[in-house]
């Protein structure tokens, strides 16, 4: 990273008061960084304090003399290799979200032609309103990449999903976009298939339930069925979201990418991906999270008792989109990964959570299957069980898109 730029605009909200540690760390990788400070911003750090820290001038007017004569916005938006808002306010996302340019940082991100990181930071209902979840889906069909929001207590006083994820979490996201390859827009597709025209919501991978800032629940699962998936449904000319949790394999290019961490994070990402003809949850989320999660390390106590983790059950994401009375899918294909008794389990699964399909596999440890290359399944729908031979995922994946293409 060592050399690389980057253009950092501060949003107005109380997380400002992080971001002197932001630039801490983004420097001591060797990268320069120019600060941007909005006028709310101002309100919650100063531009000497960013100024000084960064080794550089901060910049807060559009029409700063020093620097417009030579159409100095322009050249701030272009020789950065990433725009980095934090913290990203709901104002700030529907600037962006509508094209508004009517201030220096709205207009930097209007110009720019790099890749943008957004860290979204505001009151739990704020982020939770549809026009936020709106304008967040319009940014990631963009191509803009988000870093959070966190779950946890909040200067308002209240509690959910709205913190600003912490400096450390922001800047491995800053480390991922500047190795990932760029692109602003998702790439089109041009070649005719069975699925042109039609939107597909594909999720992935695990879920990470936080214990602490180093420990989570989580399971075994690669995302590489999720994947393929994603990729077969794409090659048949569909638009995918690809919602993944973060999985060891890297996502298919030529589709919609969404990363979450947590399944509540999961379930709001498939709504705000929201319409689509069909949702296919080939994710392995966690059952149930903590609810004492904590913000420092669980250190032992000398006792030699363990922690007290309280549990809780997360949302049951399939559940919910089988459900829904509006904006359902058309065809919602779930997944049910099994031990024992998978034909039986799965089909109880498929009536009990009130999904279309189900596709069930064993995950016992003798099977190989979780994290491995090939996949045995058996598809059941309404009509019947079809058992599937075993093979590589990529071949499963192949057979589901063009089963799904064929209901359609």
């Amino acid at each position: 990273m060592n050399g690389k730029r980057i253009l950092l605009i501060i949003g107005g909200g109380i997380a400002a008061y992080k971001l002197p540690l932001l630039i801490r760390l983004i420097r001591a990788e060797g990268m320069a960084v120019t600060p941007v400070l909005t006028r709310a911003g101002a309100e919650f750090t100063t531009a000497m304090t960013l100024s000084v820290l960064a080794g550089e001038a901060a910049h807060e007017g559009l029409f700063e003399i020093s620097t417009e004569a030579e159409i100095g916005h322009i050249q701030l938006s272009r020789n950065a290799d990433l725009v980095v808002v934090a913290p990203a306010t709901a104002d700030l996302m529907a600037k962006m979200a509508q094209g508004l340019a009517d201030d220096l940082a709205s207009t930097l991100l209007l110009a720019t032609d790099k890749r943008v990181l957004i860290a979204p930071a505001m009151n739990v209902r704020m982020w939770n309103h549809p026009a936020t979840q709106r304008n967040l889906a319009v940014l990631r069909d963009d191509g803009i990449l988000t870093v959070g929001p966190d779950e946890g207590d909040m200067a308002c006083g209240e509690f959910g999903p709205g913190r600003m994820a912490e400096p450390e979490a922001i800047m491995a996201a800053i480390r991922e976009a500047l190795d990932a390859p760029l692109k602003l827009q998702p790439e089109a597709r041009t070649m005719p298939g069975p699925l042109l025209g039609r939107h597909v919501v594909v999720t992935s991978g695990p879920t990470h339930e936080p214990i602490d800032p180093v420990r989570y629940i989580a399971n075994r699962s690669s995302g590489a069925q999720g994947a393929a998936i994603a990729a077969a449904l794409r090659d048949l000319g569909a638009k995918v979201s690809f919602v993944t949790g973060p999985a060891s394999v890297p996502p298919p290019d030529g589709v919609d990418v969404i990363r979450v961490e947590t399944a509540r994070q999961m379930r709001d990402a498939v709504e705000a991906a929201l319409p689509a003809d069909v949702a296919v949850m080939a994710a392995a989320v966690a059952d149930w999270r903590v609810t004492n999660a904590v913000e420092r390390k669980i250190k032992k106590d000398g006792s030699g008792n363990p922690p007290a983790l309280e549990m809780v059950e997360n949302p049951d994401i399939l559940a919910w989109i089988s459900q829904l009375e509006r904006r359902r899918p058309a065809l919602v294909v779930g997944f049910a990964a099994e031990t024992h008794d998978v034909v039986e389990n799965a089909t109880a699964k498929r009536k009990r959570k009130g999904c279309d399909w189900i596709v069930a596999n064993d995950v016992s440890p003798a099977t190989g299957i979780m994290g491995g290359q090939e996949n045995a399944v058996t598809l059941i729908r309404p009509d019947g069980v079809e058992a599937w031979p075993r093979m590589g995922k990529d071949e499963v994946a192949r057979r589901l898109a063009e089963a799904i293409a064929d209901a359609l």
